[in-house]
C-alpha cells in the first residue's frame, strides 16, 4: 500500500511536550523525564478550555484472557478466573481545532461483524454456537446507533481514530476499492509507525490485527503524524509506545479534569494496582513495586509501555474516585454475571458531558 498520505491539516498543531523524552539508555531516566513531562502539560490542558461535547458509549463484552490484561500478575499463580471481560467503548467528540473550525472525532468506531475475521478471537470462538457467542459477548449499541442518539450525521464526522490498530476492519467507516464509505468525509488519524506496522506485521503482531483491515483505502482517507498532535484547546493525541509501536491515546479537557483513554491497560486497576480490590494484583504490585499493570498480549516493547502507562496516569490526574487516575480505558475491565466473585475496584462506565454542536454554514 501506498505510504504517502495525506499531509496534516490546517487546524492542528504538533505536540512536542515528548519529543526526545526516551533518548537516555537509563530506563529510570527515561521514566523520570517522561513523568515530569506530562505532569507540565497534565498543568497546561488543565488551563486550556473543555471540549465543546464528549460521550462515551459501551458497544459489546468481548472475553479477554486474565494472562494478558494483568501481565506478569498470574505468572506464579492460578487464575480464579481465567477470562475476564472487556468492554469495548466508543468516544464521540467535538471541539475547535486551533483555527477555531468546529470539528468531530469518533475514537475507536468499530465493526463487530467484521472485527471477528482477528485471527485471535476467531480461534477463540471456534465451536461456540452463534447464539451462545451473543451470550458471552452481548452487544449493547453500535457506532450507527451511537451515532444517532447523539444527533450527529455521518457527513458531520471529520475524523476517526484508534490508539493503534489491534481487531479493526476500517474499510466500512472509509471505504475501500471504491466502495462507498459510511463516513463520507471523515479521515484516519493514525501514528505513521501504526499504518507501517499494519502492513508489514510480524506473525506474533498479525494474530491481533484483522487480516485485510485496511486493505484498498484510498491513500487521501488517511492522515499519518509522527510523535505527538494537538487536536485543538483541550485535545491531544499524545504517542504512547510500547502495546504497539505506533500506540497513542486520546487526552480530552472535560469537566472532571482530563480524561486519557488507550488499551495500554485495561482498567484503573492496571492504573493504581497498588489500590486494587482485586487481591492478586494488589499483592502483585506490593511485592515489585510496579507503578502499573500492562495489557500485555503483543508486548511490542514492554519497557515504552511502562512508561507510557505513567506518562497517561500523570497526564490524566486524579479521577472522581481519588484513588484512582483519570484513564478512561477503550476497553474496560468490567463484572459479568458469568464470573460470580469478580471485583470492580471503579469503572468509568458511559460518560456524557457538554452538548451536541452545530455547524454554522
Amino acid at each position: 500500500m501506498n505510504m504517502m498520505m495525506t499531509p496534516m491539516p490546517a487546524g492542528m498543531q504538533a505536540l512536542a511536550d515528548f519529543d526526545h523524552a526516551r533518548t537516555s539508555s537509563s530506563p529510570q531516566v527515561r521514566l523520570e523525564e517522561v513523568r515530569q513531562r506530562a505532569q507540565a502539560l497534565h498543568e497546561r490542558m488543565m488551563a486550556e478550555p473543555e471540549v465543546l461535547f464528549y460521550r462515551s458509549f459501551n458497544l459489546i463484552r468481548a472475553p479477554y484472557p486474565t494472562y494478558y490484561a494483568f501481565s506478569g500478575v498470574f505468572a506464579h499463580r492460578g487464575f480464579k478466573f481465567p477470562l475476564i471481560h472487556l468492554f469495548n467503548k466508543l468516544f464521540v467528540v467535538q471541539y475547535r481545532d486551533h483555527d477555531k473550525v468546529l470539528r468531530t472525532l469518533m475514537l475507536s468506531p468499530t465493526d463487530h461483524e467484521a472485527n471477528r475475521e482477528t485471527p485471535f478471537f476467531k480461534r477463540l470462538a471456534q465451536g461456540v454456537p452463534r447464539s451462545l457467542i451473543n451470550v458471552v459477548a452481548p452487544q449493547y449499541n453500535t457506532v450507527e446507533g451511537a451515532l444517532a442518539e447523539c444527533g450527529i450525521t455521518p457527513d458531520q464526522v471529520d475524523y476517526i481514530s484508534y490508539d493503534h490498530l489491534h481487531t479493526h476492519d476500517v474499510r466500512k467507516w472509509l471505504g475501500s476499492n471504491g466502495k462507498p464509505s459510511y463516513f463520507p468525509k471523515a479521515k484516519l488519524l493514525v501514528h505513521r509507525q501504526e499504518w507501517a506496522s499494519t502492513q508489514a506485521l510480524l506473525p506474533i503482531q498479525a494474530d491481533w490485527y484483522c487480516p485485510h483491515g485496511i486493505d484498498g483505502i484510498a491513500p487521501d482517507r488517511v492522515i499519518t503524524f509522527e510523535g505527538s498532535l494537538s487536536l485543538g484547546p483541550g485535545l491531544a493525541l499524545v504517542h504512547t509506545p510500547g502495546h504497539t509501536e505506533g500506540n497513542h491515546s486520546m487526552a480530552a479537557r472535560v469537566p472532571d479534569g482530563i480524561r486519557v483513554t488507550s488499551e495500554n491497560g485495561v482498567g484503573v486497576d492496571a492504573y493504581e494496582p497498588l489500590n486494587s480490590r482485586i487481591n492478586a494484583v494488589r499483592r502483585y504490585a506490593q511485592h515489585t513495586g510496579v507503578e502499573v499493570i500492562l495489557n500485555g498480549n503483543t508486548l511490542e516493547g514492554s519497557n515504552d509501555q511502562y512508561i507510557s502507562m505513567v506518562l497517561e496516569k500523570t497526564l490524566a490526574g486524579r479521577s472522581a474516585n481519588p484513588d484512582y487516575p483519570n484513564c478512561a480505558t477503550s476497553s474496560e475491565r468490567t463484572p459479568f454475571w458469568a464470573f460470580p466473585g469478580d471485583v470492580a475496584s471503579h469503572l468509568f462506565g458511559e460518560a456524557h458531558f457538554g452538548q451536541v454542536q452545530r455547524q454554522v454554514k
